[in-house]
């Protein structure tokens, strides 16, 4: 084993001291990473924002400085204050002066303000063609255990909620994940033509579940600009994905083992 594979085995068995050892998801990393799906606020390919608003429901545990619904209209900002708190529980419905297609790729992205790529506070995302009749996208979280207020996520185990990336990156949708839906095959949502974009807020203590019916977990409890913070939501009309493939890295070989899993030699029993 040489001297950088011993530094690395000493650094992977003090983090297994001081945090539960935790294995990366199937889905999309950060931004900035390999295969991550993070839209920065400044990609070419957004046409428009956001124009306007209605149905600003307002959760639990927020103060009124950040009961400001108009902070989510127009371009991201990525910055931690010009966003609306929806508070725990809580929900806005933002409009556009032009519909949003269903085009080759992802159709809008939606903006919050976290300060980390791992402080993630998770929201629903819904569309409608006619400002009554809406539809969620799928999501999904892996996250196993309660997140506490200050606590952390990994991104990897987080798909289809808005939220997963840090502020000045948006979380892309693309419509055609909806074409199986009822509301859409029956016509009731036209994907070709979406006005209204909803957001709710996932309470992280438990309550709220994923589409598998699995719980989701994010920080909890978070008090003062509770809930998921709404930055921005910008509209493509199809884009590609940033380019790059996300390749999950291998379990343990062994339980209660973990290690690198080539021929460093490093393989460190793990605390629990």
């Amino acid at each position: 084993m040489n001297r950088k594979n011993i530094i690395g085995c000493l650094l992977f068995a003090i983090q297994l001291i001081v945090a539960p050892l935790v294995w990366a998801g199937p889905y999309p990393p950060a931004a900035g990473e390999n295969g991550s799906h993070a839209i920065h606020m400044e990609d070419a390919a957004f046409e428009y924002w956001a124009t306007g608003y209605r149905d600003y429901i307002v959760g639990k545990n927020v103060d009124k400085t950040w009961q400001v619904p108009e902070n989510a209209l127009g371009e991201a900002e990525g910055n931690s204050f010009d966003i609306v708190a929806l508070g725990s529980g809580g929900m806005l419905t933002l409009t556009f002066d032009l519909p949003i297609e269903n085009g080759e790729g992802w159709d809008f992205a939606v903006f919050e303000n976290s300060f980390s790529d791992r402080y993630l506070e998770l929201a629903y995302v819904e569309v409608s063609s006619n400002g009554v009749d809406f539809v969620r996208f799928d999501a999904i979280s892996l996250t196993v255990d309660p997140v506490p207020g200050f606590g952390n996520i990994d991104p990897t185990d987080v798909d289809g909620l808005a939220g997963k990336y840090r502020q000045g990156y948006g979380v892309p949708f693309n419509l055609e994940d909806l074409s199986d839906k009822p509301a859409v095959l029956s016509g009731t949502v036209d994907l070709s033509g979406i006005s209204h974009v909803r957001i709710v807020d996932v309470v992280g203590d438990g309550s709220s579940l994923d589409s598998l019916g699995e719980v989701i977990y994010d920080p909890y409890p978070t008090s003062g600009s509770a809930g998921f913070d709404l930055d921005a939501v910008g509209v493509s009309n199809g884009a590609p994905y940033p380019p790059g493939e996300y390749i999950p890295p291998e379990p343990p070989a062994q339980n209660g083992k973990s290690g690198f899993g080539d021929d460093t030699g490093c393989f460190i029993t793990s605390i629990q």
